[in-house]
């Protein structure tokens, strides 16, 4: 009988995901953070603090290199925001069910080593608005007509699922295990234990779906508690749905919040600012605010075209809750 229930407890050990961890900022403290660009000087001058987060938009396959280099460079953690395509309406790389079935682990396993050999930590946000049809890695078309099997919600939950469990390392025993569990392949091109880097791996859908459907709702995509760090939306002036924020926000109870994209859009609007950080202060699992300013210097989220916004958001950044480095 003893001997029994020891074999029962290994199998349990060796089926158990790697630790999750959070890497969030201390309590009652606010992450500030930047992505859309290789510098964080302008945006610093204009809002009058660092970002303590320095992101990059990055896709499978694709060397992620540089990223390491300038988030080092701006004295910033790092963030990844992984797609499966270059950008929207690009061919993608490689689909849900393909990343489920062991033919993304070759990215997956380098991308664990470099977050490794960085020795700090990394926080990936994994196919982000998953519920959004523009991106490749959704389940449904603009209509609501599914995209199929190997885009479906099943098969992206098990993408998730194995790209945690891999990204987060550990013996090669329990992963292979665990995936087992899962029935999904074993780890694809690895022969030994892997390395645990100080990774956090960040959810985060549009409040609601695009297209609007039930079966496209955020939840739909959940992959499990075990398997995501953070859950979070983003949330841009164009859209400034409070309400449906609220709703989101409620449903995850249990896991720090975060902004992955927030940003001006359309009319200079100092009040969207005001309201939203007036949000962000009554809703204290909010622990990071990553600013997308975009890529192009004229582009709509730039803070050049809104004067009166920027103003106050600096206004804003001044509040000693908000940090302008992971130290502070």
């Amino acid at each position: 009988m003893r001997r029994a229930l020891l074999a029962v407890l290994v199998l349990l050990v060796a089926a158990a995901p790697a630790r999750a961890q959070v890497f969030g900022p201390p309590n009652g403290k606010v992450f500030t953070g930047l992505t859309g660009s290789n510098s964080v000087e302008k945006f610093s001058k204009e809002v009058g603090k660092r970002p303590a987060v320095f992101g990059f938009f990055t896709y499978w396959n694709q060397s992620n290199e540089y990223t390491f280099r300038y988030a080092e460079r701006a004295d910033a953690r790092l963030m990844l925001h992984i797609s499966t395509a270059q950008n929207y309406g690009v061919k993608e790389e490689i689909s849900p069910r393909g990343i489920a079935r062991g033919q993304g682990d070759a990215y997956l396993l380098a991308l664990n080593a470099r977050i490794a050999e960085a020795g700090e930590p990394v926080y990936v946000r994994l196919m982000a608005e998953m519920n959004q049809t523009n991106n490749a890695y959704c389940a449904f078309n603009k209509d609501g007509s599914s995209r199929g099997a190997s885009h479906s919600t099943t098969a992206f939950k098990a993408a998730w699922r194995r790209s945690a469990l891999i990204l987060r390392g550990g013996p090669l025993a329990t992963i292979n295990a665990k995936l087992k569990q899962l029935k999904l392949p074993a780890v694809n091109g690895a022969d030994e234990d892997l390395p645990e880097p100080q990774l956090s791996l960040l959810w985060v859908p549009q409040t609601e779906g695009t297209p609007n459907i039930p079966a496209n709702l955020p939840s739909a995509y959940w992959p499990g508690n075990e398997y995501v760090d953070w859950v979070g939306t983003d949330f841009y002036s164009r859209f400034p749905a409070f309400a449906k924020l609220d709703r989101f926000y409620a449903q995850y109870p249990r896991k720090p919040f975060v902004f992955g994209e927030w940003a001006m859009w359309g009319a200079d609007n100092p009040g969207f600012v005001k309201q939203l950080f007036s949000w962000v202060n009554a809703h204290k699992r909010v622990k990071m605010m990553v600013y997308n300013q975009g890529a192009n210097p004229n582009g709509p989220f730039r803070l050049n075209a809104h004067p009166k916004a920027r103003a106050e958001l600096k206004k804003a950044l001044r509040n000693s809750r908000f940090l302008a480095s992971v130290g502070e």
